[in-house]
């Protein structure tokens, strides 16, 4: 029997998030990959710098890429420095591949990353999720749902 899987995933150090993709998107499910990155990105990483804000995933090949992600050269990194936006290899299991670009397929969803961190161990891990997107209509609502939280709490301040 498969083991239940966590909804949350243990974020020690959050490097780069992605704001954006969730005025953008409705996420319907979370993924956790592995990312393969060179010496030089992980201590650019681990330096807080990197970027994944207009970055996408896409299967090829039977394999998960992430493109377009920006980890900038590490500034001690002489000649064995990295290139800032190659595609990174993700790190996941062939079964959940198969399911992601079977959803991906069918079902018109995007792979969009949502943050990139260091879990407990020290790994390089990003949160990767199926998504769709939203329209305009959609999006507004989600600001009008924001602005009424925010007022709500507000109210609640200075009367409660």
């Amino acid at each position: 029997m498969a083991r239940p899987q966590r909804t949350t995933f243990d974020k020690t150090k959050t490097v780069a998030e992605n704001r954006r993709a969730r005025f953008d998107y409705h996420i319907e499910e979370k993924f956790e990959a592995g990312i393969a990155l060179t010496g030089t990105e992980v201590k650019s990483l681990r330096f807080g710098e990197g970027s994944i804000a207009e970055s996408y995933a896409e299967i090829s090949g039977g394999e998960c890429w992430l493109i377009n992600a920006n980890v900038p050269e590490f500034s001690h990194g002489n000649r064995f420095n990295h290139e800032p936006k190659r595609p990174r290899k993700l790190l996941l299991h062939e079964r959940e591949i198969a399911r992601l670009q079977g959803a991906v397929e069918r079902k018109g969803l995007t792979l969009v990353p949502l943050s990139v961190y260091f879990n407990s161990r020290g790994r390089a891990k990003v949160e990767l999720a199926l998504a769709k997107g939203k329209n305009a209509a959609d999006k507004r609502n989600t600001v009008k749902e924001r602005d009424w939280k925010r007022e709500q709490g507000r109210l609640l301040r200075e009367h409660g």
